[in-house]
């Protein structure tokens, strides 16, 4: 999943970004309203983590302004321990929660499951399918008791397909969302096809997998009833 941590306070953001880059999280960091800005105009992402004392604006006013660019980010707010009144301001315009500064990262981490959780109708940790299992928390596939081998990068698709299932996502919204910043010099849209034909491969190994399906000259879905 896509980050974008915003925070002026440089060891602060590069100590979020390590953490969440180990828990498999694709980190992109701002330090300034402006350039955080830009980049929620350019990306797509599944998390903002927001600072609001930033030094060109306030962290409030950029919340707003995605929020009414009809941005599908869960916002965090990280706000000094006893502002109430900038908690209360944030999750009134739309924020999903708060964190009051300091803040311990693995509970940031819960944090973040549990929005996803509470975003996708999850109750639990695990996704049942067609016979199979996917553990979010292990990154861990099972067809009845056979663990499915799958590379890093195929778990976040079928994981992030599962999510959104029953919908189309295009081969850009996959890319990006486990790419990141797609426009790289070196981005190649015929990664996520090849991907998809090796998910297929190891999932028919142990059930059929016309689940997944390819929608022609758009992208591809996930099939649950």
């Amino acid at each position: 999943m896509n980050v974008l941590i915003v925070e002026d306070e440089t060891t602060l953001s590069r100590e979020i970004g390590i953490f969440l880059t180990k828990e498999n999280y694709s980190c992109d960091i701002a330090a300034t309203k402006r350039e955080a800005s830009e980049k929620i105009w350019v990306n797509e992402y599944d998390f903002i983590l927001l600072d609001l004392g930033l030094p060109d604006g306030d962290g409030l006013s950029l919340l707003e302004e995605a929020k009414n660019a009809e941005k599908e980010a869960s916002f965090i707010i990280l706000t000094a321990r006893g502002a109430t009144g900038d908690k209360i301001a944030g999750l009134n315009l739309g924020a999903d929660d708060y964190l009051a500064k300091p803040f311990s990262l693995p509970e940031l981490h819960s944090r973040m499951q549990a929005i996803t959780r509470r975003r996708h109708g999850l109750k639990k940790n695990t996704i049942a399918f067609h016979g199979f299992l996917l553990d979010i928390q292990n990154r861990t596939v099972f067809f009845a008791e056979t663990e499915v081998t799958l590379t890093k990068k195929e778990f976040d698709i079928l994981h992030y397909l599962l999510l959104n299932k029953n919908r189309v996502l295009t081969r850009l919204q996959l890319t990006e969302h486990i790419w990141g910043n797609i426009l790289e010099d070196d981005y190649d849209s015929n990664y996520m096809d090849v991907h998809i034909k090796n998910l297929r491969k190891k999932l028919s190994a142990f059930s059929e997998s016309d689940w997944l399906e390819t929608v022609r000259g758009i992208g591809y879905k996930v099939r649950v009833i």
